[in-house]
């Protein structure tokens, strides 16, 4: 259980540095990565991909976090808190125009042999999108 908290400790510590490396390295070549109201995708290089794509629209780091494992640490959980700023606009989503958020979110993961096998991540986007519409222009 402790190495489980350790290693979700370790992935939030490389994702609020920005260590895409760092984050990648803790995954298993075929991690299952289910995005936040969209489907799964599967493997590394396709969250390595993920990455890059949330980088260039978002600037997040991730405060108050609670992570909870397990008795046999084969399963997690986190609770944060998202502090953002929305800088890109993402395709399909209201222009980005430097607005700034907060916002509670939670993620749920899998682990064996060391390494994170999967990652479920939530957040309210409902609650989000009231955020980021609050100063946008026609």
């Amino acid at each position: 259980m402790n190495d489980t908290v350790d290693l979700i400790q370790r992935y939030y510590d490389a994702f609020n540095r920005g260590d895409w490396a760092g984050m990648l390295a803790l995954l298993d070549e075929n991690v299952a990565h289910d995005i936040n109201q969209g489907g799964r995708e599967t493997g590394r290089a396709r969250f390595a991909a993920f990455l890059e794509r949330m980088n260039v629209s978002y600037g997040e780091q991730l405060k108050n976090i609670v992570v909870m494992a397990n008795a046999s640490g084969t399963r997690a959980a986190a609770e944060y808190v998202v502090h953002g700023e929305y800088k890109a606009t993402d395709d399909g989503l209201p222009f980005a125009q430097g607005q700034t958020y907060v916002l509670p979110g939670g993620a749920f993961f899998d682990v064996a042999d060391g390494r994170i096998t999967r990652i479920s991540n939530y957040y309210n986007l409902e609650d989000w999108l009231s955020q980021v519409r609050r100063v946008e222009v026609d």
